[in-house]
């Protein structure tokens, strides 16, 4: 091992799901790894994924681009590749739960069935709730939420691009401290929180867009030039700040804008949003939403755990949101059949039906 390569003195990792997320950071920490083991014979990382994955990785390996880095390359043979959790040997890896929303449970049952009680897991995924159910699948397991603050689109197969400026913010927890140089040599320091929630809401505060986007059929910066799907997406918003507000929950700002002000630009004209959210926009061509790569492929997206979440939310308090409710009927009412895409009229017609 590399006494100068800081996961030569880190357990392993583990990216469960390996997806466009799991992926790039899977492939970042081992590039990061230069060639270290960490027991003999072993890959620093293990991908546990589809097949049509783990075959292109282990024919072509990985590219891994980005929107304001330089281009990286990792050989095949960087990474240990299997379709399932792997029999534990040697220290505890830390888990990156990477898995769509509705697989999560099923994710930690297999993951508790091979790691140690207290084993880490580290649950990269969209929405608020999925560390709670993946914690409840594995009571043995220890699962802390995560926050990805940037987006990844696969370009083509083992090609991925982040297409967007972000990082990671964790929940935070001091067992975490032998990671914490390997990510940062990786270029994916954690921003570590002792409370998430507020990092958590405000992220899907920006995920609302990603069903709009996904019916859009368009890069995620050309929607968002358009003011007729901006329109669709503050409304969206205005909703869940209303059932945020009735929970007393203060969504963190993730963006240069406060989360209050978001709806506001918006619904700007093209021309006035162009240099008020100037930062905003700093998204290149290639990125789109997860979503709209789920639809693309017919798998059942995450709608549910987005908009669904915020219809859970209001009731709760009292209140209705109608429009995410809608949202949730337009992506999930008509699957495995693939919804259609609309123009920004069209898709507002559809959300102001009663």
């Amino acid at each position: 091992m590399n006494p100068g390569n800081p996961s030569a003195t880190a357990p392993p990792v583990w990216v469960m799901g390996a997806g466009s997320i799991g992926c790039y950071v899977g492939g970042l920490l081992a590039a990061a790894a230069q060639g270290g083991k960490v027991a003999a014979g072993v890959p620093a990382v293990t991908l546990i994924g589809r097949p049509r994955v783990l075959q292109a990785v282990g024919e072509r390996g990985m590219a891994l681009t980005a929107v304001d880095a330089a281009p990286q390359q990792v050989p095949p043979g960087a990474l240990r590749l299997v379709a399932e959790p792997p029999a534990c040997e040697g220290p505890a890896p830390l888990v990156l739960l990477a898995v769509k929303s509705g697989a999560t449970a099923d994710a930690a049952g297999q993951l508790a069935r091979v790691l140690p009680a207290g084993s880490l897991v580290l649950s990269l995924q969209n929405g608020v709730r999925n560390a709670e159910v993946a914690q409840a699948a594995a009571p043995a397991l220890r699962v802390l939420p995560a926050m990805v603050g940037f987006n990844v689109a696969e370009l083509e197969p083992g090609h991925w691009h982040r297409g967007t400026q972000g990082a990671l913010a964790v929940q935070d927890d001091a067992r975490l401290a032998p990671w914490l140089p390997w990510f940062a040599t990786a270029g994916l320091p954690l921003e570590r929180h002792a409370d998430l929630r507020a990092v958590q809401w405000g992220k899907l505060l920006l995920n609302l867009n990603n069903p709009v986007n996904a019916l859009s059929g368009l890069p995620l910066r050309a929607e968002l030039m358009q003011r007729g799907y901006r329109r669709a997406f503050a409304a969206l918003i205005d909703e869940a700040l209303a059932a945020l507000q009735a929970a007393g929950i203060a969504p963190a700002r993730v963006t240069p804008l406060p989360p209050e002000r978001l709806p506001v630009v918006l619904r700007l004209p093209d021309w006035l949003f162009r240099i008020v959210a100037a930062r905003m926009l700093r998204i290149d061509a290639k990125a789109r939403s997860s979503m709209a790569d789920d639809m693309a492929a017919g798998r059942r997206t995450e709608v549910d755990a987005l908009s669904g979440e915020v219809v859970r939310l209001a009731q709760v308090h009292g209140l209705a949101a109608p429009l995410n409710a809608r949202m949730v009927e337009l992506l999930d009412g008509s699957w495995p059949a693939p919804p259609p895409r609309l123009t920004a009229a069209e898709l507002w017609a559809r959300l102001r039906t009663d």
